[in-house]
């Protein structure tokens, strides 16, 4: 589902009720916790997390106007979901993350490339995602796409 939104806060006052403690939870921890360089914004209707301009002038390979994605918190309508990108792009964080989940929640891993979707609003691993969201700095994430996704998409393209 995507809201009208202007801001995070806009964002999360037209949440579902069960889903705004949860989502404001998640901002805070990813606000808290993400390194410098990162900007929180309103990315494709949802909450994200980029690198601006001023830190990656190219922006983003399918649309350089925009700034490179990095993480999005979305609620939808069945489900809270947490999409990164390193998750996709970095084989090693992917292993890490799905070694990791069974420790901070009961409930099976539900994930996509990026996406994780989380189901059940009182199983939310905090702890793990307060982890995950150490483990790249505007720095390494900018190498890693480089790396892994611009040249793919200019190898295909």
């Amino acid at each position: 589902m995507q809201y009208k939104a202007n801001s995070p806060e806009e964002y999360i006052l037209q949440l579902p009720g069960e889903h705004q403690p949860v989502i404001s939870k998640i901002r805070g921890i990813i606000n808290k916790k993400i390194p410098k360089g990162f900007k929180e914004q309103m990315s494709y209707g949802m909450l994200g997390w980029v690198v601006p301009h001023s830190l990656y002038p190219d922006g983003y390979h399918c649309d350089p106007k925009l700034p490179l994605p990095f993480m999005n918190l979305a609620s939808q309508k069945n489900f809270v979901a947490l999409y990164h990108s390193g998750i996709y792009a970095d084989q090693k964080l992917c292993d890490w993350f799905v070694a990791e989940y069974p420790k901070h929640c009961k409930r099976k891993l539900d994930m996509g490339k990026s996406c994780v979707r989380f189901k059940s609003m009182d199983d939310i691993p905090y702890e793990l995602i307060t982890d995950l969201c150490t483990k790249s700095t505007v720095e390494d994430w900018v190498a890693l796409y480089e790396k892994n996704v611009k040249k793919k998409s200019i190898v295909s393209g």
